[in-house]
């Protein structure tokens, strides 16, 4: 019976010492201490406006002129030369710019039609770039046709400023 006592109160200390070491508590974290104060007065904090991402904008056209065409024509006229001359120039001297020319009609012919004239009026454009000195390579060109005119309208005046080669810089 002794012995039975005995184990009992072995197995309670062992018991008890595995509980007590379990049950540590961790010790309580320092209290932050607050800010000291100084006498110097901060001015209020005026809340920053969010910032809104910026708008995607079609490539903007700002060195490069357009070239002007006459009605059924694709041959360069003395002014789309000059406007031509001035394009290349930028050309040449900012080398890494890339250009996309769009061919563009007024709106009086078939669709196929002006198509393939705006087709000419952007090669004719590319061709002058490249005999100035820039390289093919930095040009592409594309033909509207009639399809995105820049001015609407049924007139003389409309139809002129859809005549063109417009330069995109890329």
């Amino acid at each position: 019976m002794k012995s039975r006592k005995v184990l009992v109160v072995s197995l309670s200390s062992l018991l008890l010492i595995w509980a007590g070491g379990c049950s540590k508590k961790p010790a309580p974290a320092s209290p932050v201490a607050p800010p000291a104060t100084t006498s110097e007065v901060k001015p209020p904090v005026t809340p920053t406006p969010p910032v809104t991402p910026p708008v995607a904008t079609p490539a903007v056209q700002i060195k490069l002129k357009d070239a002007y065409f006459d009605f059924d024509r694709s041959e360069l006229k003395l002014e789309a030369r000059e406007a031509l001359t001035r394009d290349a120039e930028y050309l040449m001297s900012n080398s890494g710019a890339r250009v996309l020319i769009e061919g563009h009609c007024d709106e009086r012919g078939t669709n196929e039609y002006n198509l393939a004239l705006g087709d000419r009026r952007a090669r004719a454009a590319m061709d002058f770039l490249v005999k100035y000195g820039v390289s093919a390579s930095r040009i592409e060109t594309i033909s509207y046709g009639e399809e995105r005119p820049f001015a609407l309208g049924h007139d003389e005046s409309a139809w002129w400023q859809n005549r063109r080669a417009h330069f995109v810089e890329r």
